[in-house]
């Protein structure tokens, strides 16, 4: 229990126990009243003799009196301070747990954007290899051979890729890094895919192209996320394009162990949902497996880069921006932590597709 949520348990304890002891102090003086009363009677009967009984039965039941309206100015008072010491404690949880949530958010999506940079930093550097020049300056089969050798050994090396393509000017791939596994790459057309379009339109060497998550048909429709680049004449960063690397990246086991590896309790962990949204509020990843690439959400940001938001049921929203990282700059990606209240379960709803 944090801090602000102990402060509301306190004040609906002290609302309770003054509650019972106003009432209390009102059912004795009560009790004073109705023997004051029973002594002013038999003082009354007793003549004379009892006119001095009848001063103090008087006197405490004006006591009486003046306790009963002490202990409901009492009751007026702490009524008002509890009342504001408890939205004070429910307006701390509020911003505590939603600013944790937006951190947890904003921790997701920059372990993401440093994983994202090493891969923009792995195509502009393997695009000057040797191997992979020389196969596109001179189109021969044991240099396809050659190439195709060196992608598998860089792919034995960095087990995050799935698979890494040579792609001539034409756009016709000509080494691959796993072609046992993926016997259909080598001969394939890419020249209308995104990423060889964006690759030979890249202005010098240190320039890349990334794209989005989507899944690869020729890599047996995995989730992959898609960096390129030209490969230049003579592997120099000015040289002219004669053709284009594309690697691409195992998406979903990379993305599901950061957004199933957010800091959460136990507890917090069943009532959660963690993801990673493009641009569109697209779903890219979720930690209960659940919409990657099929599922639209609804996220009120509002404009801003980075907080946190309830919703009507109690759902606690909290989001930031992908803010990059040195050379890479983000794609507009969120990191998103989804919380139901403690007394419910559920996800944070799907919105209907655009268009």
């Amino acid at each position: 229990m944090t801090e602000p949520e102990r402060i509301i348990e306190l004040s609906h304890r002290v609302g309770r126990i003054a509650e019972d002891k106003i009432a209390l102090i009102n059912r004795i003086t009560g009790e004073t009243k109705i023997l004051a009363l029973n002594a002013l009677i038999e003082a009354a009967r007793a003549g004379d003799a009892g006119r001095g009984f009848a001063v103090v039965a008087g006197e405490v039941k004006a006591i009486s009196g003046r306790i009963t309206d002490i202990a409901e100015d009492l009751k007026t008072e702490l009524a008002g301070s509890i009342s504001e010491l408890t939205d004070l404690g429910e307006r701390l949880v509020q911003q505590v747990r939603g600013q944790r949530l937006a951190d947890l958010a904003l921790n997701m999506i920059e372990i993401i954007d440093r994983n994202l940079y090493e891969r923009s930093c792995d195509v502009r550097w393997w695009a000057t290899d040797a191997a992979i020049v020389d196969v596109l300056e001179q189109p021969e089969a044991e240099k396809a051979r050659h190439a195709a050798a060196r992608l598998g050994v860089i792919l034995n090396s960095y087990t995050v890729y799935l698979d890494l393509w040579i792609a001539d000017a034409t756009g016709r791939v000509v080494a691959n890094g796993r072609p046992q596994r993926y016997p259909g790459v080598i001969g394939a057309s890419v020249a209308d895919a995104a990423w060889f379009r964006a690759a030979m339109g890249t202005r010098s060497g240190d320039d890349y192209a990334a794209l989005d998550v989507d899944s690869a048909p020729l890599l047996g429709g995995a989730q992959v996320a898609t960096y390129a680049t030209a490969v230049r004449g003579g592997g120099a960063a000015a040289g002219k394009p004669i053709g284009a690397l594309g690697i691409f990246f195992d998406w979903q086991p990379q993305a599901a162990a950061v957004v199933k590896g957010v800091r959460l309790g136990e507890d917090e962990r069943q009532r959660s949902r963690c993801l990673i949204l493009d641009a569109q509020h697209r779903v890219l990843a979720a930690s209960d497996d659940g919409g990657a690439l099929r599922e639209t959400v609804t996220l009120q940001n509002s404009g801003r880069r980075d907080g946190f938001y309830e919703t009507e049921d109690g759902t606690m929203v909290g989001f930031a921006l992908t803010p990059g990282y040195e050379t890479y700059k983000g794609l507009g990606w969120y990191g998103v932590v989804s919380q139901q209240p403690l007394a419910q379960t559920g996800e944070l709803a799907p919105a209907a597709a655009a268009g």
